[in-house]
């Protein structure tokens, strides 16, 4: 073998090397979302259907988020889409359902060291005046 096929060898090597360390360092640290479902309504809260007519739909989006950790091998929790759906349909006063929104789970983990796994929810808040009006008179008092 002369010197200079060696120096060519190597040099292969080392470019293997390096593709290989970026491909496994990319599979470690994955994550992943995933689009669940699209819906047009949605709800965690019981509703009178028959006063349909009287809601309001909100003038923007709302999101709900639960999200549990992975600490080593150990969940902390493990994550619910009615929590998430709660949490969207509370965070607007007066709110009993959401409209034409998504429902996502996302993922992430390095091995051995942390981790998160979440149910993330998106969607118009739909709007029951009755509900608003008494919540301001309880507030109120």
């Amino acid at each position: 073998m002369t010197r200079q096929f060696t120096i060519v060898k190597a040099h292969r090597w080392k470019g293997i090397i390096i593709t290989l360390f970026v491909f496994l360092s990319l599979l470690v640290l994955n994550g992943c979302t995933t689009r669940l479902t699209d819906f047009t309504i949605i709800s965690t809260k019981n509703i009178d259907l028959s006063r349909g007519a009287d809601f309001k739909r909100g003038d923007n989006r709302v999101e709900g988020e639960d999200l549990k950790h992975i600490i080593i091998l150990f969940p902390t929790g493990m994550p619910s889409p009615k929590e998430a759906a709660d949490k969207a349909i509370e965070s607007t006063p007066g709110a009993v359902a959401l409209l034409d929104g998504v429902l996502e789970h996302e993922w992430f983990y390095v091995p051995y060291v942390y981790g998160y796994s979440t149910y993330r929810i998106k969607g118009t808040p739909l709007i029951d005046p009755k509900l608003l009006k008494s919540n301001s008179k309880t507030e109120n008092k």
